[in-house]
């Protein structure tokens, strides 16, 4: 694998000019990126803002604030949504092929990418580790589904159902005594006698989504598994970054404890993103009351919980303030949920500090929920502002 600043565009030439040729071919016109809609991310600075300092020329979001400077899955499959948000086909076109060409061997629909690519110790670029992560499976299959039907290119919608096939074969087990649950990756998260879970790779939306492209899909009982996930492991009403189940039910996780921190900081994002109109709207932020009542007595959101007896230690970074936007939102907490909009940085302020990774993803999926940029409807589809 070479450097991204080296490797060849053919076989990205060669997926576009497959996903053209497949549009074409069902009757609709594509829309490639030398013809693409204008760059609707002229409009949302804090993205441009990373794009610049994190995003190269052929679509690798680089993690700046890892000393490696390291891609992960995670990092494309956020990119590639912010992309589709912005309107831009020419950027979402760049993240697709590099994310093809390096993670998944040219082919997504038959290869889930692996989570993490890299320069190892003889200073080559290549995958570094080839298991794949399930929450970024999701989150790349969900906005080809959606990118699909928004800019009506099926053949995306093909790639996003050869990545769902995969996932069901490879990161969704049969729990005894749950059901159906998808695992954090395919290979390391199966112990001898317990399964380890990760809460924060379930957004509910796009469960939602999976279950009407696929209707006889595991999906909804995962739906359903999830929010039980989420009623049984926060005690104190906040969620732990990880979870483990025995067929007994289940417990604190061996290996990471019971913590809520970087990981679970995204349940509270996602539960707030969820329509209302979703039957499980109300009873998961009823089971996440815990963030309430502390942002309700501080304004601020810890850094790290333990969920067993709900006391919390240090303040989180701004991208903690920024994820629990929708949450303060959804339950009409507007006046909180605004005055915490203005304690987020600025552009100047963005700009002149060093690329957080993290915090940065994290203020664009809140404060880009909160500025009405995109919303979800109960069926789990993507409503850009665009749009």
């Amino acid at each position: 694998m070479a450097n991204s600043a080296e490797y060849p565009n053919l076989q990205r030439r060669r997926l576009l000019q497959a996903i053209g040729a497949a549009s074409m071919a069902a009757g609709v016109p594509e829309v490639l990126a030398a013809t693409a809609s204008p760059r609707g991310g002229a409009g949302w600075p804090a993205w441009e803002i990373l794009a610049g300092s994190s995003l190269s020329n052929d679509g690798r979001m680089i993690d700046r604030s890892a000393s490696d400077l390291r891609t992960t899955s995670e990092g494309q499959s956020y990119a590639l949504f912010f992309a589709l948000v912005c309107n831009d086909q020419a950027q979402f076109d760049r993240i697709l092929g590099w994310t093809v060409d390096n993670l998944a061997g040219g082919d997504m629909s038959k290869r889930l990418p692996a989570w993490l690519w890299g320069r190892d110790d003889e200073g080559r670029w290549r995958v570094l580790d080839d298991n794949p992560a399930s929450d970024s499976d999701l989150w790349l299959a969900y906005t080809l589904i959606e990118a699909g039907r928004l800019w009506r290119r099926p053949a995306l919608l093909e790639i996003a159902k050869g990545m769902l096939a995969q996932v069901c074969e490879r990161e969704i087990v049969d729990l005894p005594g749950l059901g159906p649950m998808l695992l954090p990756g395919a290979q390391g998260f199966v112990e001898e006698d317990y399964w380890r879970l990760n809460p924060s790779y379930l957004p509910m939306p796009l469960l939602r989504r999976f279950a009407t492209v696929d209707p006889r899909s595991p999906w909804p009982a995962i739906a359903r598994n999830t929010l039980r996930m989420l009623q049984d492991t926060a005690p104190k009403g906040f969620a732990p970054d990880w979870t483990a189940w025995r067929p007994s039910g289940f417990f604190t996780d061996p290996v990471k404890g019971a913590m809520g921190s970087y990981d679970a900081i995204r349940v509270y994002l996602w539960a707030g993103m969820t329509d209302p109109r979703d039957p499980v709207f109300k009873p998961t932020l009823a089971a996440l009351h815990g963030p309430l009542a502390r942002l309700r007595a501080q304004a601020t959101m810890g850094e790290r919980v333990d969920t067993r007896l709900g006391s919390e230690t240090g303040i989180g970074p701004y991208g903690f303030t920024a994820a629990v936007l929708p949450y303060l939102q959804s339950q009409g907490e507007s006046v909180l949920a605004a005055k915490l909009r203005t304690t987020l940085p600025d552009v100047a302020r963005l700009r002149a500090d060093p690329p957080a990774y993290y915090s940065h993803n994290l203020l664009l999926f809140g404060s880009g929920w909160f500025d009405r940029r995109y919303r979800f409807r109960a069926d789990g589809q993507l409503r850009p502002s665009w749009a």
